[in-house]
């Protein structure tokens, strides 16, 4: 039976704000009836969307504050001038115990850098990464780094992988998730030396709780040969927007295909089942949202120019997350595989909000 679980919503984040935010949580409540909501932002606007949705408004709460951090803002800027902004209310809401898990549609890089301050990062990881859903032709994978770092160690291409894999065991329910190396090629002697030397660390550590598959190339993510990839997130953020525009760019090609002659038009029209689920399955709201892994707490980026349906798959996530108990499992996957390493890392803070839970 599923736990009550409230989430944190960062209702002044993206492009809409609540207008946004408020009917995509009343998606997700309807998919999710053990959760409640913490709205952060402009009581004003929030009770009004609130006010169309009466089943949410019976399991939220506001917290007001007008402060907003901009899109355009720098991390730094943000950091400086963020405290007490809806953003990083929304944070403070996981790090006190009060959420399982914060959900933001607000800009990236202010949101892993108000993350790693508030949450702090899990004990021995040296880099928190963004981890993305990616359709395939069979279900989903999970790719990351999708653009928190530029750049990679072996060390913390490793850790991603465990990171990986723990969401991997979350959401698809496997206990040993599959993992590759994305990489120019799969022979051992391809590739830069800190993907060679991070394929060396996971070949030789069979114990593991993950199924190590070895290198993959960038062709073979979406034929879902394995549940996670890990990537640096200079060429992780490069690949996910390389293949959301393909997808744009295909779904332009078939309408217009669909459209340059009557038979051709009569021939949409007979399709139109077949081209409906292929609308579907290429919708990028279904997807919507990525974790931040390897921080002590859960937060979830949507797209910030994304609908309700959209924001709804992001609240979800957070959600599946929080009711997976992957931080404590995380946890002890790093301190097995560090400990191996014969690495003693410094103590950081504990998961109080997870082990409240």
């Amino acid at each position: 039976m599923a736990q009550p679980r409230t989430l944190a919503l960062d209702a002044m984040g993206g492009d809409h704000g609540p207008e946004v935010v408020v009917p995509g949580a009343a998606i997700s409540l309807e998919r999710h009836p053990a959760l409640s909501f913490v709205f952060v932002g402009d009581e004003a606007r929030i009770a009004a969307q609130l006010a169309a949705h009466p089943a949410l408004a019976a399991r939220a709460r506001i917290v007001h504050t007008t402060q907003v951090v901009a899109m355009h803002e720098k991390p730094s800027q943000a950091l400086r001038r963020g405290k007490g902004s809806s953003m990083w209310l929304a944070l403070e809401a996981v790090r006190n115990g009060e959420a399982h898990a914060a959900v933001s549609a607000g800009n990236t890089g202010a949101l892993m850098a108000m993350a790693k301050l508030i949450l702090r990062p899990m004990t021995g990881i040296e880099r928190p990464a963004i981890a993305a859903l990616w359709p395939t032709v069979t279900a989903e994978c999970i790719v990351l780094d999708v653009g928190a770092n530029i750049g990679a160690t072996a060390r913390q291409l490793t850790d991603f992988a465990l990171m990986g894999a723990a969401m991997g065991r979350a959401l698809f329910h496997v206990e040993r998730p599959s993992v590759g190396l994305l990489n120019v090629g799969v022979e051992d002697i391809k590739g830069a030396e800190e993907v060679k030397a991070a394929h060396a660390l996971l070949k030789g550590a069979a114990d593991l709780p993950l199924d190590y598959r070895g290198f993959i190339e960038g062709d073979e993510i979406g034929q879902g040969r394995v549940d996670v990839v890990v990537v640096e997130g200079f060429a992780g953020n490069i690949a996910l927007k390389t293949a959301e525009g393909t997808a744009r760019q295909i779904g332009q090609y078939l309408r217009d295909a669909m459209m340059r002659t009557w038979l051709s038009r009569l021939g949409a029209l007979l399709a139109r089942g077949g081209f409906r689920v292929l609308k579907e399955k290429m919708d990028p709201r279904r997807v919507n949202g990525g974790t931040f892994l390897g921080l002590n707490g859960i937060a979830v980026k949507s797209h910030g120019g994304t609908d309700a349906l959209g924001f709804a798959s992001a609240v979800d996530l957070g959600y599946e997350m929080a009711e997976s108990g992957l931080l404590s499992r995380l946890a002890a996957d790093l301190e097995t595989f560090h400990g191996r390493l014969g690495e003693v890392p410094a103590p950081n803070e504990k998961n109080e909000h997870e082990r409240r839970a």
